[in-house]
């Protein structure tokens, strides 16, 4: 034997962790939105196929990247968003130590892996990156992912290990805010989650006690079924709420994060076109709106990356206009809508999260149409085509901006204003009238340390009715004043 081995009278005098206490959690976890889990694998032919099970060819949904979505959220709830890591937090009790620490304590909490409980539905989104000087395609930047369709459900486990020395309630509360944040739908996962992928929740729990110290409940964690997926047959019943079925209460635990959450429901005035690489069917059009799957069937949308293009892009002609001749936009641009430097390696994740949005009550049709020589005025030979965009309908614009700033919610406004009355239109072929909008409703509730504060514009009988309009004004008011200090600077 050598000095490295230990012997088995030494192995039981190591410093054990005395588990007194297992608390297993099982939930159906439902995708709301197309979601991106990506595999990285090089020799695929998209740039970012999505990760499967190797012998089921299911979509698999790693317990790594649960967790970690798990204990993002933790933090931002107790801390608000973008606060550093503590050694005491509920987010480093429950899901172990720092990244810093390399000494710390392991989570207590497993996160199992989860595969899909069925083969998924699968979707092909292309996208490009759009020069905001010409307006054009940027050379070499366009992309496509696979993604998963709204509607698939992953089967999820979470088994909480208790020992003696831990602090029990600590660790309910942590888990129980975590599992709430699925349950409310405010945690996303995979990528691009902040431009409308990987919105998911959880509506059922499924929740085992299991007191080790009795040997009788002992007895029942061992006899228990570890491998069956989803939910069981037996007791407990299935609870819709994570802290009731926990018995937990947040009461003392206010919500810390301070974002702005946007809702606002436009009609679409004429048609709208949002094109689609892939056809649905064999002999579709040469051009069809882009359509995702919900609930089963494909329904028009419009995606959160071509609705935070187009924002990102009238905010910089507004502050462009507002600024000097001498100034430039790029810093408060780049600060709420985020940044990539190719040159330093660097970038910023958008604090502006844009959902994708479902588009209801329109209608197809098909339109041919010619291309037009420009010498001759005639038409081109070779250059006819047809599309078929979507005509009618409306639907609902969510966008949140997190940690906002007053002169923000000025911009915000501002380009709420463009969008309502239609001067900023949406998708392709603007320039022939498509992609217009006409606001109905709007609400924007500022959420900070538990408080709400809300403001809403309607338009009734052709007139439109704010809630408070001088709050609003001050907003915008403090959007000129952040740039005419700016300009003095």
């Amino acid at each position: 034997m050598t000095q490295t081995e230990l012997s088995s009278s030494q192995r039981i005098k190591r410093n054990q962790r005395e588990i007194i206490r297992r608390v297993i959690v099982r939930g159906c976890l439902r995708l709301e939105s197309p979601t991106c889990l990506g595999s990285g694998d090089a020799d695929s032919p998209t740039d970012m196929p999505l990760l499967r099970d190797s012998i089921s060819q299911r979509a698999l949904l790693t317990g790594s990247a649960i967790a970690g979505a798990l204990r993002n959220y933790l933090r931002d709830y107790e801390h608000d968003y973008g606060a550093g890591e503590a050694s005491d937090d509920l987010a480093t009790e429950l899901f172990g130590a720092m990244r810093r620490d390399d000494d710390g304590d392991q989570s207590p909490l497993i996160a199992y892996d989860a595969v899909s409980s069925t083969v998924p539905t699968l979707e092909l989104r292309d996208g490009v990156k759009i020069d905001s000087k010409t307006g054009t395609a940027s050379n070499k930047a366009k992309y496509d992912l696979e993604v998963l369709a709204a509607g698939t459900e992953f089967p999820l486990q979470f088994e909480l290990l208790i020992n003696r020395q831990a602090d029990q309630p600590k660790l309910l509360q942590g888990l129980a805010i975590a599992l709430q944040g699925l349950e409310n739908g405010e945690i996303t996962l995979g990528m691009k989650k902040r431009r409308g992928f990987g919105r998911c929740q959880v509506s059922q729990w499924q929740v085992w006690d299991f007191d080790l110290t009795d040997p009788v409940q002992s007895r029942q964690w061992v006899e228990y079924d570890h491998w069956t997926e989803g939910f069981l047959p037996e007791p407990p019943v299935k609870q819709s709420s994570i802290l009731d079925a926990l018995k937990v209460s947040l009461d003392e635990l206010q919500d810390q994060r301070d974002r702005l959450i946007l809702q606002a429901t436009f009609a679409i005035n004429g048609s709208l076109l949002i094109r689609s690489g892939q056809a649905s069917i064999g002999r579709a059009p040469d051009v069809v709106q882009l359509k995702s799957y919900r609930n089963g069937e494909l329904k028009p949308v419009l995606p959160g990356t071509s609705l935070a293009g187009v924002l990102r892009h009238r905010a910089e002609r507004i502050v462009n206009t507002l600024v000097d001749s001498g100034g430039s936009a790029n810093s408060l641009i780049s600060d709420l809508f985020g940044n990539v430097n190719e040159r330093a390696k660097t970038a910023k994740s958008s604090r502006l999260i844009v959902q994708e949005a479902e588009i209801n009550n329109t209608h197809d049709l098909v339109q041919n149409r010619i291309a037009i020589d420009r010498f001759t005025g005639g038409a081109l030979q070779g250059a006819l085509f047809d599309e078929q965009p979507i005509f009618g309908g409306e639907f609902t614009m969510c966008i949140e901006l997190r940690q906002p700033k007053n002169y923000e919610i000025g911009l915000l406004l501002l380009l709420l204003k463009d969008l309502w009355t239609g001067d900023l239109p949406v998708g392709g072929e603007s320039s022939i009238g498509r992609g217009r909008l006409q606001g109905r409703s709007a609400k924007i509730c500022h959420c900070h340390q538990g408080q709400k504060q809300e403001w809403t514009i309607d338009q009734v009988d052709h007139k439109l009715q704010v809630s408070d309009t001088e709050a609003l004004e001050t907003f915008v008011s403090a959007l000129l004043d952040n740039i005419a200090g700016r300009n003095a600077a």
